[in-house]
């Protein structure tokens, strides 16, 4: 059991380049903070709904954990091995995607990072559309003209990444590797706060289930 850990703490020390050599020289540089989306819930998108349909399947949805069989990419899972806090928002999709990738490594859970809300517009019911047209509008409705019925609006959800942001940022400026399994837009928000605060955006994959966006000072 020793031996395995030192040689895991061997593959994380060749694997993080330069972050390692700085501490093993004891001079303090920040580590790299990745944001990762969550996988594939257990939800068929392959139906067509109506605006309060579509209420009720984002509900499930933020309930639902992950399908079944999945296989993060390799480069998550080498963040992963090789970071030295993993963090899941409180979601079921999220936690089941950490315990996926970190093959039961601790992590915390934080309700900062829950996604955005997407209440949809207020259209007739005659009008139905796919899960995915439906989160496009209601995510243009909610940025463009604040339509978030009692939700979380633009500005709250701003702030919370803000401060989001301001958390991670003191994780990773003591040297700590910190990954993130959260969800696709909040993680947008994130990242643009962390980038008014000096980070540049080094690894960008886009928006699919498991995508990373990774961040490095220096």
């Amino acid at each position: 059991m020793q031996a395995s850990r030192a040689d895991g703490l061997a593959s994380a020390l060749n694997a993080e380049g330069p972050t390692s050599a700085a501490r093993r020289a004891g001079v303090q540089r920040p580590g790299a903070i990745t944001l990762a989306r969550h996988g594939e819930p257990a939800l068929s998108r392959k139906v067509r709904l109506t605006s309060q349909e579509y209420r009720d399947f984002w509900a499930r949805y933020e309930t639902m954990g992950l399908l079944p069989g999945q296989v993060p990419p390799a480069a998550l899972r080498g963040f992963v091995d090789t970071c030295d806090v993993l963090v899941a928002s409180t979601r079921l999709r999220a936690i089941e995607s950490a315990q996926t990738v970190g093959h039961g490594r601790a992590f915390t859970q934080e309700a900062l990072l829950v996604e955005a809300p997407l209440p949809p517009p207020n259209w007739p019911a005659w009008i139905k559309l796919s899960p995915r047209l439906w989160g496009f509008f209601a995510r243009f409705w909610w940025w463009y003209f604040n339509h978030h019925q009692g939700e979380e609006s633009r500005k709250q959800a701003e702030l919370r990444a803000d401060e989001a942001a301001a958390k991670l940022d003191a994780m990773a400026a003591s040297g700590q590797n910190v990954v993130v399994l959260a969800h696709g837009f909040f993680n947008i928000l994130v990242g643009r706060a962390l980038r008014r605060r000096g980070w540049r955006m080094t690894v960008r994959e886009g928006y699919k289930y498991w995508s990373t966006r990774r961040f490095e000072r220096g």
